[in-house]
């Protein structure tokens, strides 16, 4: 089969021909029609993920055919369209994963592949108003942006909520989900195009967050905000504690822009507010989550697709940061 493979730290991704896996007890084979990039994939590339186990085929993105099974598991699987649930062993704790945790690509072999190799039970059917590519964006974004939102927050409808980064693939997930959920939602964004691309996707207006004072205007048209879904940190982080209502919550899935900055503790205890860190999800989230999917039509947000040979510039258009969306490569 035909597989992307990453040989060690900062080389490039390359094509390379591999055996097909076999399905073992409780395994899976699925043949990959699309798979989808994620900045872990990018972090790996320059070793800046904890863990580092190299040559690899990364990839934790993927939708297909199941085309092969292992001793224990239902045949009726066979010929079925699915997406893959990326996570493995989460551990008893849904608070917190285990010390076992892992994520598919690494140290497991992902689905940037012809044939990826799964554990069955982290299979789900694909909603049939998806296409692959579609489908293939939705696992590790989509499970990250429901886990912070509905398990983490407890999003409600009509509540006001604030997402930052809109253009990103959780951020956008985010967003789509607050919407079908009934709340009232607004984004940051550093480009003003994304911000109407926003608005033009149901978000009720947006701010750019490289005007001065910016928490200070949105907070004179909004008032305030009950959920906050953030990936950035940094100093932008501070504003979200001054815009949070009395009682909001504020859900933290990443830091792109390093270290948060000074914070007023009284703004936190004063207003009774509930900071929640978070990533990934478990397997009751993904589930939920799929089926939030299938129920509200959700029809994810595909920046572009390239073909799996052209993987290594398609990380370094990911890297430049200009997509709204997902990037999405096409694989058999």
């Amino acid at each position: 089969m035909k597989a992307i493979y990453l040989e060690a730290i900062n080389s490039p991704f390359v094509l390379i021909e591999k055996e097909k896996p076999v399905a073992g007890p409780g395994e899976a084979i699925v043949q990959v029609k699309a798979a989808a990039l994620n900045h872990r994939d990018v972090y790996i590339q320059y070793g800046r993920y904890f863990t580092k186990e190299y040559p690899t085929i990364l990839g934790s993105d993927g939708a297909g055919i199941v085309t092969e099974v292992g001793e224990g598991v239902a045949e009726s699987w066979i010929g079925k369209e699915v997406i893959i649930d990326p996570s493995s062993d989460w551990g008893d704790n849904p608070h917190a994963h285990s010390h076992n945790y892992k994520v598919l690509g690494m140290p497991e072999d992902g689905a940037f592949a012809e044939f990826v190799k799964v554990r069955a039970a982290n299979l789900h059917e694909k909603p049939a108003h998806l296409s692959f590519e579609e489908a293939a964006s939705l696992p590790l974004a989509g499970v990250t942006a429901y886990r912070a939102m509905f398990t983490k927050c407890g999003l409600k409808a009509g509540e006001k909520v604030l997402i930052t980064g809109a253009g990103g693939g959780v951020a956008l997930f985010a967003l789509q989900f607050a919407i079908a959920a009934g709340a009232e939602v607004w984004v940051t964004s550093g480009s003003d195009e994304k911000i109407e691309a926003a608005k033009k996707l149901g978000a009720t207006g947006g701010i750019n967050y490289k005007k001065e004072n910016w928490g200070k205007e949105l907070k004179a048209i909004v008032g305030g905000f009950d959920v906050s879904i953030d990936g950035a940190a940094g100093e932008g982080f501070v504003q979200l504690v001054k815009l949070a209502k009395p009682g909001g919550r504020i859900g933290i899935y990443g830091g792109t822009t390093g270290m948060i900055g000074q914070i007023n503790p009284a703004e936190i205890f004063w207003k009774q507010l509930a900071i929640h860190g978070s990533t990934m999800g478990t397997n009751q989230d993904f589930a939920e989550m799929v089926a939030f999917v299938r129920d509200k039509k959700i029809i994810p947000i595909v920046d572009s697709i390239f073909k799996l040979e052209q993987t290594e510039e398609a990380m370094r258009y990911m890297e430049a940061g200009k997509q709204f969306g997902k990037i999405v490569v096409s694989v058999s």
